[in-house]
């Protein structure tokens, strides 16, 4: 298993691996204040933490739904949770015109699961230098993820996460195999839980 820094939390190491914050960015306040609380958390806990949240999301169900702050005010928010709070941060990118961008101010870049298969969006993450990543396709078998993991070796990564993010069996039924985890930890690579959507049932 490959063990690696993102910033100062390790991962792929035997402590539990935590990555946690709003899903995006709606304040500086509330994000400060997440990324604090958490912090002390994890610490008192002796966890590995990581601060997350989008600064823009692209794939709201609805074109009503709040996405973010704007690019310069989202990423300023990251900006500061990382230099005032001291912990390391995640953020998601959707474009291969993002990345740059998000580089300068975020420990580690993530992949929205329905990007998962993005070649240029993969590469373009890989040659940031910054940790990435991946969530499954709730599309795709685990051990398919390899798929991804090629191309971020290919174009120069070398801190790889993967994320469970579950499997769709029908209309609105996301589904956790947790075999899952094991088949992607096969890869080589540590792999992340995401429990935030893994209990979904049809309307809820």
């Amino acid at each position: 298993m490959n063990r690696f820094a993102i910033g100062s939390a390790e991962a792929g190491g035997p402590a539990l691996l935590v990555i946690a914050g709003p899903c995006v960015v709606e304040s500086a306040g509330q994000c400060l204040e997440v990324a604090a609380r958490l912090r002390d958390l994890c610490a008192a806990r002796r966890l590995p933490y990581v601060f997350k949240a989008s600064y823009r999301k692209a794939n709201r169900s609805s074109g009503r739904s709040f996405a973010g702050l704007g690019r310069d005010e989202a990423l300023g928010v990251l900006a500061r949770v990382r230099r005032e709070t001291g912990v390391p941060v995640l953020t998601d990118v959707h474009e291969t015109g993002e990345v740059a961008a998000a580089a300068e101010v975020a420990d580690a870049l993530q992949i929205p699961a329905f990007l998962c298969r993005q070649t240029a969006l993969l590469e373009a993450a890989a040659r940031s230098g910054r940790a990435v990543n991946v969530k499954k396709g709730q599309f795709l078998a685990p051990a398919d993820m390899r798929h991804a993991v090629e191309k971020l070796r290919a174009a120069g990564g070398e801190r790889i996460l993967l994320t469970e993010r579950g499997t769709s069996f029908g209309y609105g039924d996301l589904v956790v195999d947790m075999r899952g985890l094991v088949l992607m930890r096969e890869l080589g690579w540590p792999v992340v839980f995401d429990a935030t959507h893994s209990l979904q049932r049809p309307g809820g």
